[in-house]
């Protein structure tokens, strides 16, 4: 063993990294917190670590996400700081929003440059999430009342790097209806596609530009796409109509995570699925727009403008089915409840999947995929919506430009409704559509060899400049 992974907020996108490294990386040994709580997770995460993990000279590399405090940990633990330390941002305190400006707020984002200046990588998941961080750091510090430090964002940038979360995308030929693989493959055989036997998985990136963003398909399923070019019926890959577990059935094969709504485990009705195979019967035509929103029920993801939208399109009598996907934690906005009951019949699915094919079912049978966020670093659940054939719909702020072409974003509420209108009048236009941006730069198989360097390198001789290095030790000389 080599590599120790702490993650203080073991759950979501935090999770998925760190269980993506032990799995890829040989040698991880990881230390975890559950994801409840954060803000005291933030807090106290080092005092538990640095009781809880047990010396070892075996360790090279320390990797953590900036949850942990990283300079209080090395300061209780002194034999940690010997190791190549590696802090990873998938997020950052200094531009996240919050509710109520209250004097513990500055706390976390001192924290995080605290993290900084004794880490000896920085890692971004996003050029956003770097520059906004970098740069807010002097707006940041003037907070403090007098005696304020100076040019630290000097020192940090050149430990900083931009590494994109990676994503395994997986297969997902199974859940796709036949008339999205149809689609799809129609349109290779115009761009004159000559590989039709693709393995199954994620090489898109090496294919053409037709099908990038499609997952790789068997040879039975090109088969089984060309047989039936023009359905008139949406059924999923293996020809059986699309049919969702009943919740008893669901009941009965998952229990709620950890951070599920404690209403959701005593109001049973708000986690409903398909009651039959009526909308796989529908002809594609004439089935409603599929919306869905696959984020942490949370109130920085603005689902406030979100409901407001949908409802609005529900008053002016236009038809569409919405699945709301994503974890939910303590605290649930009001907004779900009376959301829930104004869409009324509108809702085809309500609630956290623990299942992950469950999940990735949903999102394939879904058409659009929406995001109103007030903060985003990197978007996972997008990016795998997309993969799963929908069209998405994203704020032109935050990481979106960096991530999505200008045609899947809009720049006001006004704007997002009225894409969703046409939509919900021309359902046809986004199945039709081809995904027209890039995915492979967030695949694993791209970034593999970027990580396993990061986590093999000796300690502080490959990423540091030795510019950061004089610069480093002059500040713990200063110290």
């Amino acid at each position: 063993m080599s590599v120790l992974i702490i993650e203080a907020f073991y759950g979501g996108s935090h999770k998925q990294l760190v269980d993506l490294l032990q799995e890829e990386i040989e040698g991880c040994i990881i230390h975890t917190l559950p994801a409840k709580k954060w803000h005291w997770k933030a807090r106290t995460a080092a005092i538990y670590f640095m009781q809880t993990i047990p010396a070892n000279d075996n360790y090279r590399i320390l990797f953590a996400s900036s949850v942990l405090n990283l300079a209080e940990l090395i300061a209780l633990r002194p034999d940690l700081g010997k190791l190549k330390k590696v802090l990873y941002f998938h997020e950052n305190q200094l531009v996240y929003p919050v509710q109520k400006c209250q004097e513990r707020d500055f706390q976390y984002g001192y924290n995080q440059i605290l993290s900084c200046l004794v880490a000896d990588v920085v890692v971004f998941n996003s050029a956003f999430n770097m520059e906004s961080f970098l740069t807010s750091i002097s707006k940041f510090l003037k907070l403090i009342p007098d005696h304020r430090p100076k040019d630290l964002e000097k020192l940090i940038r050149p430990k900083c790097q931009v590494l994109y979360f990676p994503i395994r995308f997986p297969n997902v030929s199974r859940f796709m209806p036949e008339c999205k693989l149809a689609h799809f493959q129609k349109v290779a055989d115009v761009k004159g596609n000559e590989d039709a036997s693709l393995s199954v998985g994620l090489h898109f990136q090496q294919k053409n530009d037709a099908i990038k963003n499609l997952m790789e398909i068997s040879d039975s399923g090109f088969e089984s796409a060309l047989s039936d070019a023009e359905p008139a019926h949406c059924t999923t890959h293996q020809g059986r109509p699309h049919n969702p577990l009943t919740r008893s059935e669901e009941e009965m094969k998952s229990k709620p995570s950890e951070g599920t709504n404690p209403c959701q485990e005593k109001d049973k009705q708000l986690v409903t699925y398909y009651p039959d195979n009526s909308m796989a019967k529908t002809d594609d035509q004439q089935r409603p727009l599929h919306i869905v929103w696959p984020h942490r029920w949370e109130h920085d993801k603005d689902p406030e403008t979100f409901f407001k939208i949908l409802l609005k399109l529900k008053e002016n009598m236009l038809h569409f089915h919405l699945s709301m996907l994503g974890e939910t934690f303590t605290d649930v906005p009001d907004i779900f409840i009376e959301a829930r009951n104004a869409l009324g019949s509108s809702v085809l699915h309500w609630g956290y999947l623990p299942s992950k094919d469950d999940y990735f079912q949903t999102l394939c049978m879904a058409d659009v995929v929406v995001s109103t966020a007030k903060h985003e670093f990197f978007g996972v659940a997008m990016l795998e919506a997309v993969h799963c054939g929908c069209y998405p719909l994203c704020p032109k702020a935050l990481v979106y430009p960096e991530i999505f072409p200008a045609e899947y974003l809009y720049s006001t509420p006004e704007q997002l409704y009225k894409r969703l209108q046409h939509f919900c009048r021309k359902p046809d236009i986004v199945r039709m559509h081809l995904y027209k941006g890039e995915m492979a730069p967030f695949s694993w198989a791209a970034l593999r060899g970027k990580f396993r360097f990061l986590l093999t390198a000796e300690p502080r001789e490959d990423f540091v400049t030795d510019g950061a290095k004089s610069q480093t030790c002059s500040l713990r000389q200063n110290l």
